[in-house]
């Protein structure tokens, strides 16, 4: 169930984003979630913030999706848990990065990742987070000859 990749150390591979604007504005429209701070710069700003705060369970999302970018379809998260650190605001990039902890005997894998901000104003966003894991066999492949 479990293959080489998926040892205790074993590093996923990062996953990077871009967040501007008109992807937070796509992600509010995409989950009916219109609060200002979000997409409104001048709101975000009267707040004493830099500029519009990226919507917290988009990081939870890419957290997931990096793992099912990495193992593929056979991926089935289990849990996820993740603890905000700092804001990630409009205009900012991420990396999502992990590693294996635990691999057990009943095929259920432990990771640990975190959210970090690139550039300029690097800092940790996410920190205390990770997932458990198990992978579904693949499909059998179809047999040559079957029904027409």
């Amino acid at each position: 169930m479990t293959g080489p990749q998926l040892m205790p150390g074993a590093v996923v591979p990062p996953l990077r984003r871009d967040f501007p604007l008109s992807r937070m504005v796509a992600y509010a429209g995409a989950t009916w979630d219109w609060h200002r701070l979000h997409y409104d710069t001048a709101y975000a700003q009267a707040r004493g913030l830099p500029a519009p705060v990226v919507d917290g369970q988009v990081l939870g999302a890419l957290l997931a999706e990096q793992l099912q970018r990495w193992l593929g379809p056979q991926c089935v998260l289990r849990t996820l848990h993740f603890r905000f650190s700092q804001p990630v605001f409009a205009g900012e990039s991420v990396v999502c990065t992990g590693r294996v902890t635990e691999v057990g005997d009943n095929g259920l894998v432990t990771v640990e990742q975190r959210v970090e901000v690139s550039g300029p104003k690097a800092r940790t966003a996410v920190a205390t987070a990770g997932a458990t894991l198990t992978l579904t066999p693949p499909p059998d492949p179809p047999v040559a000859g079957g029904p027409a």
